[in-house]
């Protein structure tokens, strides 16, 4: 294994991770309500948070969607999500040897060269843009390069995977926000959507999508994670899976567990999300009380297998949620880990071409594209007008 760690980290230096989804920025709002001096990134955070500029370094990281989520059934999402914006935008101001803002294919690659690690953002939730075409663009004139079309609940015009089905996938509004999106040259990404979200959302879509943190279905049954029939239409479509560590997804055992756990929450008064100290505090003896089962780096691999078996070598990607999630897998602590994940993909007989895509080319290929698309998009049309009123009803 130490050789196949050497050779992992000698593979990042030359084609670092782009991770698809790290939950920083609402970790910082949460625990310290945007007070960088407190959590500062540039110090040992590892009491509090998976994430700061050393173990970035140390784990590869090249490239960093960081989430501006905020929860769906909190007042005034577009606001907290503006919030998220600029807390990333301070962030990545006050590192400026570390960090560099990244709006493009071609930044990506200009701060690979610089050794600084690209930062974009990405919107988790549909919620986010309060049904306004003018809002989405309004997120992407801020940077926003990824928008999740749902989070946990459904919005007015797509179901979530984790919500009772409503439009059945995506409304006509729904289709209309892909278009918009396609225009602009935001990537689609359909983790946490419903299965008929993402087909919908395929059938719309003429630029690549991404799922910036979801795993194989067919490996562990959750709604979160990508059916094979899905997995099977990213060619065509151009595509990535970026697999995520999350155990409740990748992990069969820990599902079952998750959903005792998450009750547990909620009858201590808490939200099943919550990951304060308090919140915490309950997780912990939950979980002294009832072991919870433990993913490995293997479980993950194995998923990332069978991506690559059904979707090709060309379609997949990684995305963390490191702090956005209670728990990792061993041996995926924290964001200095991806090079155990890599070795572990070493040993199982990946080359160094199809692990250079995995950790940076497919997603550098993929938003390169959606830059691509939106040139001709808008070279054809202009800003959208619709409204969730005239579309929907």
């Amino acid at each position: 294994m130490t050789d196949s760690l050497d050779r992992a980290r000698a593979l990042l230096a030359d084609f670092p991770v782009v991770d698809g989804h790290n939950d920083l920025p609402w970790a910082l709002r949460e625990q310290v309500r945007y007070d960088l001096d407190a959590r500062d990134i540039a110090t040992d955070q590892s009491a509090h948070l998976h994430t700061d500029l050393a173990r970035l370094r140390a784990g590869g990281v090249g490239a960093q969607y960081w989430s501006v989520y905020v929860r769906s059934d909190l007042p005034g999402a577009l606001t907290a999500t503006i919030e998220q914006i600029d807390c990333v935008r301070r962030l990545i101001e006050r590192h400026p040897g570390d960090l560099r803002a990244a709006l493009t294919a071609a930044d990506m690659e200009a701060a690979r060269a610089e050794g600084r690690i690209a930062s974009l953002m990405g919107a988790e939730g549909g919620h986010s843009i309060d049904n306004s075409l003018a809002a989405l663009r309004g997120l992407f004139e801020l940077g926003v390069r990824y928008m999740t079309l749902t989070h946990n609940d459904n919005n007015a015009w797509a179901d979530s995977a984790t919500d009772e089905p409503a439009a059945g996938g995506l409304s006509a509004f729904g289709r209309e926000v892909v278009r918009e999106m396609n225009r602009l040259g935001m990537l689609v990404d359909l983790s946490h959507v419903a299965a008929t979200t993402m087909r919908d959302a395929l059938d719309t879509s003429v630029a690549p999508v991404i799922f910036s943190h979801s795993s194989a279905r067919a490996v562990c049954d959750h709604p979160r994670n990508v059916p094979d029939d899905v997995l099977e239409r990213l060619p065509a479509n151009g595509g990535v899976a970026m697999v995520t560590f999350v155990p409740k997804f990748v992990l069969q055992a820990a599902v079952d567990w998750t959903v005792a756990a998450d009750e547990n929450m909620r009858e201590h008064g808490f939200h099943h999300l919550d990951t304060t100290a308090e919140a915490m505090k309950v997780h912990r003896a939950f979980e002294e009380a009832t072991p919870r089962p433990v993913a490995t780096v293997a479980t993950v691999a194995d998923h990332l297998d069978h991506v690559r078996e059904v979707a090709g070598v060309d379609h997949i990607g990684i995305g963390g949620d490191y702090d956005g999630t209670a728990f990792t897998p061993d041996g995926l602590g924290d964001v200095s880990c991806y090079p155990n994940l890599v070795a572990e993909l070493l040993d199982r007989g990946w080359s160094r071409t199809d692990l250079a895509k995995l950790t940076w080319q497919n997603a550098v290929r993929v938003l390169g594209a959606a830059e691509d698309v939106a040139r001709d998009e808008q070279s054809r049309r202009g800003p959208s007008n619709a409204t969730l009123e005239q579309l929907d009803g």
